[in-house]
């Protein structure tokens, strides 16, 4: 099979297409001939070096987000041959995914919505999660809370928005003025230009804050949160400093680390199901066009996600 690998860190002329033997599946595991692969900014910065080295040094093999059509299952009952389905593997372990087939725990799994092609189906499972994960199981959103998610228009963003809107919550989103018609097709109720305005001086009384961004975002953000609010990050939930202060205020402070969840899948395939989910992905690339994926995945200010196919 063929498989995208590098041999060193840097730029995404590093990333080469190589011949390797098919994996070999364990108690548990399935055989996923992949049919789309979706890509995620951590990515980038593990080819280009520029995230601690949680799969090791190179050689490795990205990814995570694939779906794809089960072709060996000898030791599951989970999916038989011929299932469609779905996932984000082994994360944060190397799972591997730049691949034409992948092996996979069944239970990091799910059968692919009929709502969604393999291509879409590829783009969900680490955003889909990441926003679950910190919206449903963190911050308990229910109906009428007041949610502001920043970043918007990206990846996590625009999933984060729809999961928050489907549980009756109020919703604004930061993003930049190309991106508001985009955040307001998913469910946004208030859109704040971050590149013109201050959000801390137009929004007060948040219950949560999903932050997609970092930065000095994440601190300013309680200044807008309500007293016991809750402070939700992606991008700093190692801050000890940050966790303090929110305490010291009187809010709580959560980070993700996202990880594989078959409830949560099965939470984000049920949203699909019944209409009130979808991803969006802003283009797609052939599978021996991982280099000039990677290039807009390094140009960053994504709508969604990007997707590679097989």
């Amino acid at each position: 099979m063929r498989v995208i690998t590098q041999h060193t860190l840097g730029g995404p002329e590093v990333l080469t297409i190589v011949e390797t033997p098919e994996p070999q599946s364990l108690p548990t595991e399935v055989l996923v001939r992949v049919k789309a692969i979706g890509l995620n900014p951590l990515e980038a910065r593990l080819r280009a070096g520029d995230f601690p080295p949680m799969i090791g040094p190179p050689p490795f093999v990205l990814g995570w987000d694939i779906s794809g059509v089960v072709e060996q299952a000898p030791r599951t009952w989970r999916f038989r041959p011929g299932d469609e389905v779905f996932g984000m593997p082994l994360f944060p372990r190397a799972a591997g995914a730049y691949a034409e087939v992948v092996a996979a725990p069944a239970l990091h799994l799910a059968h692919k919505p009929v709502a969604l092609s393999h291509i879409e189906a590829a783009a969900l499972p680490v955003v889909g999660l990441t926003a679950w994960q910190g919206l449903v199981d963190l911050a308990g959103v229910t109906e009428g809370d007041r949610v502001l998610v920043h970043g918007g228009g990206g990846g996590v963003g625009h999933v984060a928005i729809q999961i928050a809107k489907a549980r009756g919550a109020y919703v604004v989103a930061t993003a930049r003025a190309s991106k508001q018609m985009f955040v307001r097709e998913f469910g946004a109720d208030e859109v704040i230009d971050y590149t013109a305005v201050d959000f801390t001086e137009v929004i007060r009384d948040i219950d949560i804050v999903l932050d997609t961004l970092g930065g000095d975002t994440t601190e300013r953000s309680l200044t807008v949160l309500r007293p016991g609010g809750h402070l939700v990050t992606a991008v700093a939930e190692e801050d000890s400093d940050l966790a303090a202060k929110c305490e010291a205020a009187g809010m709580r402070f959560s980070g993700i680390a996202v990880d594989p969840d078959p409830v949560a899948l099965r939470g984000l395939v049920e949203l699909v199901e019944q209409g009130k989910l979808r991803v969006h992905v802003q283009q797609s690339f052939p599978f021996e066009r991982v280099a000039d994926a990677h290039r807009v995945l390094d140009g960053g200010h994504l709508r969604g996600k990007l997707v590679l196919t097989l």
